[in-house]
């Protein structure tokens, strides 16, 4: 909130909000692309640039990550839309065409995730890759791109949670409001919410858990990830307005991030102690270094 003057010398408090676009899509001379779209692709992109800098760190090769992601990308979209139709299948019955439609919303990042890695684990197995180094290398980098594809859903006006005045709150348009919150201007942006806490699970991965765990073992760095997500995601989602199937009074995404996110953390807490560390040993850049050790990379 800002103060602003008044006529009876008062001062009056004006409540500021967060905009929410005109449009959902982004015009480039005559080309309109949806933003969606190209939200998800730029996280796609900087998830790529992420993980083939920290595999070269490890002794991959240049072009590694750049020809899993030709595997990995296309698994984890299908993976993510496919756990979005089964878990909201009311929104698509009488109209099955719409499950295609990826470009005006609904992807599941667990399926994604799950998809994603089970491609990815077959295609570096298949390559003679060091598996465990590549979930490391990775770790960081998906949260990365969930981040930035976030944004997509600002320009959906989509995914945000209950009213409230606080000053940060999301202006929603009437249409796209939930019928029992139609009088409701400002909602929770729980987009943002997640963008970042997403960039904080980033920067916890590359610069804090590595000095936390030093010795956690290889590949676990991705089970961290997804606990740090599920806790995340956990608190985020308890806030949300939008329509959702339900398991015992509880959307279906928060069983599935206490049951993720549980099972993470025991395969973190196994893997703590013993064999080598999860962190290359080689010096590498400091903007990309990680904290596991002065010499460490991210």
């Amino acid at each position: 909130m800002v103060p602003s003057g008044s006529t009876t010398g008062v001062p009056v408090l004006i409540l500021a909000s967060i905009p929410s676009p005109s449009s959902n899509a982004i015009h480039i001379g005559p080309l309109q692309l949806r933003a969606y779209g190209v939200m998800i692709a730029l996280g796609v992109l900087a998830a790529v640039w992420l993980t083939q800098r920290r595999w070269e760190q490890r002794g991959g090769e240049p072009d590694d990550i750049a020809r899993l992601a030709m595997w990995t990308v296309p698994a984890g979209v299908i993976g993510a839309r496919l756990y979005h139709v089964i878990t909201d299948n009311q929104k698509f019955r009488g109209h099955w065409f719409d499950v295609v439609k990826i470009w005006e919303g609904g992807l599941g990042i667990w399926g994604g995730v799950a998809l994603g890695i089970v491609v990815g684990v077959w295609y570096a197995r298949r390559q003679g890759w060091d598996v465990a180094g590549l979930m490391d290398a990775a770790a960081p980098a998906i949260p990365l791109a969930q981040a930035i594809g976030r944004v997509g859903n600002w320009f959906n006006q989509e995914l945000f949670g209950r009213p409230t005045n606080l000053p940060w709150g999301l202006e929603i348009d009437v249409a796209n409001r939930p019928p029992q919150y139609v009088d409701s201007a400002t909602f929770h942006p729980t987009f943002l919410y997640e963008v970042l806490w997403n960039l904080l699970v980033v920067a916890l991965i590359i610069w804090v858990v590595p000095r936390l765990l030093p010795h956690l073992k290889p590949g676990r760095l991705m089970a961290v990830y997804v606990f740090l997500y599920c806790v995340g995601r956990l608190w985020i989602e308890l806030m949300r307005s939008d329509e959702a199937n339900r398991i015992l009074g509880l959307r279906v995404n928060v069983w599935t991030s206490t049951i993720v996110g549980l099972s993470a953390l025991a395969v973190v807490i196994a893997g703590r102690g013993g064999g080598r560390s999860a962190e290359p040993e080689q010096a590498v850049p400091p903007a990309m270094a990680s904290p596991g050790s002065d010499s460490s990379g991210g």
